[in-house]
């Protein structure tokens, strides 16, 4: 029998988990939220449907099994009895944000698997601290499932067992999107790791800020050094330590394609004494959404496995492989 998910957000990556899980059979979705109100539907939501009225409309809300409303995640959690787990695909701004979804479900008694996709070091540490609550919740909690952090962290988690000491990690992403519009929220975030901002910034700037800024560099989000949870991640399993990882990346907010192939390169030295380098490159042709959502929805799989054998708690992409979903 398909897994019953709910997506919690539904900007540009939640309208993208909700196309994947259209042609999924071991998925279906049932519930999905935006912050206006949401959709239940326990026979399973049409992802066609939903994302066209909530392009029309702007909410989920106005969907015929929709409900408007200014507490939507609450409510959603509260009817939405019979889901396995949920995709929170929600910014994270402010910085606690996720954490405070994430006590919502603690606070609600249900009992399944979240999986998130942020990617701020403190933040992913804020979750770590809430394992033990998470854990006496009966929550199995899967952070750090995306991009980077996930699919390329847990490759250099994969890389690494060539090496008796690991020197370094270097992730370097590139996006291309058409229009940021698309990914509003993800692009503030981006924009929060630019020298110069925070997040707070990057929350208060409004839409015609952050055009004026994209006007500014040609539309390109240069980043380096930053503070993402790939770092923890590895430090937490004993890889390498926090300072021997770096993130950064280019993102095109006008164009497609991408500015550079995303890629991890890991270097170490062997046991017998050589230093070598493993790289792992993602396709040009895969998107930010491709890679961001597949890995999501595989680690909820993986997580759905382990919430069955009785095993709450959180962990990170780099410590669990991610289940196919087919």
């Amino acid at each position: 029998m398909a897994l019953k998910v709910g997506i919690l957000g539904f900007g540009g990556l939640g309208q993208a988990a909700a196309k994947l899980l259209s042609a999924k059979q071991e998925m279906q979705l049932v519930v999905a939220a935006d912050k206006e109100g949401f959709a239940y539907d326990n026979q399973g939501l049409k992802a066609t449907e939903a994302i066209s009225v909530y392009q029309s409309k702007g909410s989920l809300g106005y969907l015929d099994k929709g409900i408007l409303t200014q507490n939507s995640i609450a409510e959603a959690i509260a009817m939405a009895k019979d889901v396995d787990g949920y995709f929170l695909a929600l910014p994270n701004l402010p910085n606690t944000f996720m954490a405070s979804v994430a006590k919502q479900f603690i606070a609600s008694g249900w009992k399944g698997v979240l999986v998130d996709a942020i990617k701020r070091t403190s933040a992913v540490e804020q979750m770590i601290a809430l394992s033990p609550e998470l854990e006496a919740a009966g929550i199995t909690y899967m952070s750090g499932c995306g991009a980077t952090p996930g699919l390329l962290t847990a490759a250099a988690a994969i890389a690494a067992q060539s090496f008796a000491e690991v020197h370094k990690v270097e992730i370097n992403f590139g996006v291309g999107i058409a229009n940021w519009n698309a990914y509003r929220a993800t692009i503030r975030e981006d924009i929060a790791h630019m020298s110069g901002y925070t997040v707070d910034i990057a929350q208060a700037m409004s839409d015609a800020e952050v055009e004026a800024l994209l006007e500014k560099t040609n539309g390109l989000i240069e980043l380096t050094n930053m503070e993402h949870a790939d770092d923890i991640m590895l430090e937490r399993i004993g890889i390498c330590d926090r300072d021997r990882v770096t993130v950064g990346g280019i993102v095109d907010t006008r164009n497609p394609k991408k500015p550079l192939s995303t890629n991890m390169k890991l270097t170490g030295r062997t046991f017998e004494g050589k230093i070598s380098t493993h790289t792992f490159t993602l396709g040009d042709e895969t998107s930010m959404a491709a890679n961001v959502c597949g890995t999501a929805f595989g680690y909820l799989k993986a997580g759905k496995q382990f919430h069955q054998r009785g095993i709450y708690g959180l962990m990170t992409a780099a410590e669990v492989m991610p289940a196919f979903v087919r």
